[in-house]
């Protein structure tokens, strides 16, 4: 049994098993006390020059925002020099696992909320309240800044949010000649009866949506249900609610909301310009708010708008903002001061704002957004906006994803392909897939 679960973990690739590793070095070097990996440096300016390293992925775009923002800080610091890396997504998190199994890990490091209650939990993070005369959290609100927090620690500032929601291609509903339902308290019945009528009318050509696939569109289901996706290291929605989340794009499939079986499956794996919606031949997308503006230069066109998400009860507050990226600050840094100086500027400085800009997502700091949006045009700002839009309908931000459970989206489209081409019952499907996630976050905890 335990080959079978070393061989799955060595399956699941490079990344994981360096990250155990560094773990490992990790609870060695602090010797698996309570505050493994913790630094004793004191966080306190250090007398004369500095020099920190910042770390993140992504690509050209956020490169050159990046280091203009960090050029723009020295400017404001001139005795901290900033030494700026960069990977691509995969090669980012190898790096940083290896860094941090030998004590080198940036001072300050891009993070994600799938490997945030990892190294959360090994200690390898800074907790921010050690830092607070440094580094300000409150220009954003309280239930993202929450989601910052890994076993009552706050040990990751969200720089950005991103909110669930419809992005609906007005074009082809002009060209079908319909017009959207009152969209501000619609059900999911009234979502899948209209989505119905765009591949009716078009006969097939165009489709109305494709059903959720991923992690946030499973954590909301779960909510507007009442229940929740996961609570600490267990699997906490019931096998009938995941069931009608994994049935959803079967049942799209047949009555041809998503135009077939087949189509389902090429749109989820297709890249965003070679997907039907990006073509221009879907009517909505279920999907963040963020990808508007990238959907709507696919598609060629501006004519796009963002409406709520379904929602059978109206009374429950299922919504909340889910972190777009965080800024984390390693517990092993010699600087941490000089460090939360640095996320405090790329967090809270408007000239920082202005030149970071949505690249990263929707800015976490309130008053940046503003700024931003009432600056910005066409899909930008919609997208700007759509957090005052949700705001009335956020409800207590969810628990992280536990480690062990980072797959989550890859397995959710594995077991929705079994139940849409009739290889399991959604019900089956449910168990199995609550089962190995339970496996997995159980081995990894």
């Amino acid at each position: 049994m335990m080959m079978t679960r070393l061989w799955r973990m060595w399956r699941k690739g490079a990344r994981l098993a360096a990250a155990v590793l560094a773990a490992l070095s990790l609870c060695a070097t602090a010797a698996c006390g309570g505050s493994v990996g913790a630094s004793d440096v004191p966080v306190e300016p250090a007398d004369g020059d500095v020099t920190i390293r910042l770390d993140w992925w992504g690509g050209d775009a956020r490169v050159k925002a990046t280091e203009q923002a960090v050029r723009a800080f020295e400017k404001e610091h001139p005795r901290i020099h900033v030494d700026t890396e960069y990977s691509d997504w995969t090669g980012y998190w190898d790096k940083l696992a290896v860094q941090s199994a030998g004590g080198n890990a940036p001072d300050v490091m891009q993070m994600d909320e799938l490997y945030l209650a990892f190294y959360g939990s090994m200690g390898s993070l800074l907790d921010l309240g050690k830092a607070s005369d440094y580094l300000r959290l409150d220009g954003m609100d309280a239930s993202l800044k929450r989601m910052g927090q890994v076993e009552g620690r706050q040990v990751a500032a969200p720089m950005t949010t991103t909110q669930y929601g419809v992005i609906v291609n007005d074009d082809v509903l002009d060209r079908l000649g319909l017009t959207l339902p009152d969209t501000s308290h619609w059900t999911w019945d009234e979502f899948a009866d209209f989505a119905k009528q765009v591949t009716e009318r078009s006969g097939g050509k165009d489709i109305g949506a494709i059903a959720p696939n991923n992690g946030f569109g499973l954590q909301l289901w779960a909510r507007q249900h009442g229940e929740r996706l996961f609570e600490g290291n267990r699997v906490a929605i019931s096998a009938k609610t995941l069931a009608s989340f994994l049935q959803l794009p079967a049942d799209w499939a047949a009555n041809g909301i998503e135009g077939s079986a087949e189509r389902w499956s090429e749109n989820t794996a297709a890249a965003m310009n070679d997907s039907d919606f990006g073509k221009g031949r879907q009517a909505m997308m279920l999907t963040q708010s963020t990808q508007i503006t990238p959907y709507a230069q696919a598609a060629g066109t501006d004519d796009m708008t963002l409406v709520p998400l379904p929602q059978d009860d109206p009374g429950v507050k299922a919504m909340y903002l889910k972190p777009g990226m965080y800024w984390a600050i390693s517990s092993q840094s010699r600087h941490p001061a000089e460090a939360a100086m640095l996320v405090d500027y790329l967090l809270n400085d408007a000239t920082a704002g202005r030149i970071l800009g949505t690249e990263r997502g929707i800015p976490s700091n309130d008053a940046i957004r503003r700024d931003l949006a009432a600056k910005a045009t066409g899909t930008d700002r919609t997208a700007l906006d759509f957090v005052d839009v949700v705001r009335p309908t956020l409800g207590d931000p969810p628990a992280i994803t536990p480690n062990g459970a980072s797959d989550l989206d890859k397995t959710i489209v594995r077991y929705q392909q079994d139940v849409v081409f009739g290889k399991r019952t959604a019900s089956d499907a449910a168990r199995a897939m609550i089962a190995e996630l339970q496996e997995s976050i159980d081995f990894n905890s």
